[in-house]
């Protein structure tokens, strides 16, 4: 393999691995958010229903 071959090879490989690392940041983010809306949102919806029946 020739220097400009590795050299390509190489920039192939860190192109691949900050597409992975961007695909990755985003499932970080879907991991934390979506359990944290629901819970605030069955928390709000039982707040509702609570002040609903005792108020």
């Amino acid at each position: 393999m020739t220097v400009e071959e590795q050299r390509i090879a190489d920039d192939k490989m860190r192109a691949e691995i900050a597409k992975l690392i961007a695909g990755s940041g985003r499932i970080n983010v879907n991991t934390f958010a979506v359990p944290f809306v629901t819970a605030a949102g069955i928390m709000g919806a039982t707040a509702a229903v609570v002040k609903l029946f005792f108020s």
